[in-house]
């Protein structure tokens, strides 16, 4: 089984370090567990956080599974046609805001933590 450290080293450059950049602050919460699924990393803490992936041509996005829920005051979440996910881009890691995104991980991990997931249906649309 493939962990998060040999794919985050599969990488290299500006990819690399970003995935190392998110993996090392979203790690630092106890709660959170890595588990590669879907062969990207996925973080838990009760459900599903969030994910990094990579996307073409050298950017990562992170992800987050409950995007929909969240208030996305900063502005730097895109829900590119999705209906759950919103995520951001980054090429590196200058371009990382890193105190809004840490103000947007702490929302995600503190929605995870206090509101039950529900699923949205087709029909609730």
């Amino acid at each position: 089984m493939q962990t998060i450290e040999d794919y985050i080293y599969g990488f290299e450059g500006d990819q690399q370090e970003v995935l190392l950049y998110f993996h090392d602050v979203l790690t630092s919460f106890p709660a959170v567990t890595p588990k590669i699924r879907y062969k990207i990393p996925f973080y838990y803490q009760n459900t599903w956080v969030c994910y990094l992936n990579p996307v073409k041509p050298d950017k990562i996005a992170i992800c987050f599974l409950r995007g929909y829920e969240m208030s996305n005051e900063q502005g730097l979440l895109e829900s590119k046609g999705r209906k759950q996910v919103l995520s951001a881009e980054f090429a590196s890691v200058d371009e990382i805001p890193k105190k809004l995104m840490n103000e947007i991980i702490n929302e995600a991990l503190f929605l995870d933590e206090t509101v039950p997931y529900k699923p949205k249906r087709n029909n609730e649309y």
